[in-house]
C-alpha cells in the first residue's frame, strides 16, 4: 500500500500509488471539497481527505485519515460507517487506541528525516518494527521514505508507507 499525501501531487501520481490522501490544511472547506470532487472523479484509486469526515461524506470519498490529535477514530466510524478510517501515530499506545477503536490502518513516523516535519525526531526501522509487531493492524511509514528505503520499509513488516516527496 502506498498512500500519496498531498494536494498539488493529486492525480498525476495516482498511478503510482494506490490511494491518495488529500491533505491541504489552508484550503478553506469550500477549495477542499473543489478539490476532493475533482480528485474523487477522476482517480482511479481510493481517495482519503485528511480531518474532515465532513468533507468525505459530502464528496463520497473512500475515507478520512485522521492526525493524531484529531477526534477519535471511534466517533469518525459513527459518522462514515464503513469508510476507510486511519490513524497518524507517533506512538504504540496511540497506535493501540486507533485500533481498539476501530482504525483500518496507522500511518507510523517520521521514520527517518523528514522535510514536512523537522520539527519531530525520527524514530528508524526499529521502532517501526516494534510498531507492526504491537498491533492487529496494518502499519505504514512515514517520514523520509525514499526509493531506496521501500525495501527496508517493506523487511520490517510494515504493510507500506505514505509519502509526499517521493511521489511529487
Amino acid at each position: 500500500m502506498a498512500i500519496v499525501s498531498s494536494a498539488a501531487a493529486g492525480l498525476r501520481v495516482a498511478s503510482r500509488a494506490t490511494i491518495v490522501q488529500l491533505r491541504a490544511p489552508g484550503l478553506s472547506t469550500a477549495m477542499l471539497e473543489k478539490e476532493a470532487n475533482q480528485l474523487v472523479g477522476a482517480a482511479s484509486v481510493p481517495i482519503l481527505i485528511s480531518s474532515r469526515c465532513d468533507v468525505v461524506l459530502a464528496t463520497g470519498a473512500a475515507g478520512v485519515n485522521l492526525p493524531e490529535h484529531d477526534i477519535s477514530v471511534a466517533e469518525a466510524r459513527s459518522l462514515l460507517g464503513r469508510r476507510v478510517v486511519g490513524r497518524s501515530v507517533h506512538s504504540i499506545p496511540s497506535a493501540q487506541q486507533a485500533e481498539r477503536e476501530g482504525a483500518d490502518f496507522v500511518i507510523f513516523g517520521p521514520v527517518w528525516e523528514s522535510a514536512s516535519h523537522q520539527d519531530i525526531h525520527p524514530v528508524g526501522l526499529a521502532a517501526l518494527t516494534q510498531m507492526v509487531r504491537s498491533v492487529g493492524i496494518s502499519v505504514l511509514a512515514i517520514g523520509g521514505v525514499t526509493e531506496e528505503r521501500v525495501a527496508e520499509v517493506l523487511a520490517s513488516g510494515a504493510a507500506g508507507y505514505a509519502a509526499i516527496r517521493l511521489f511529487a
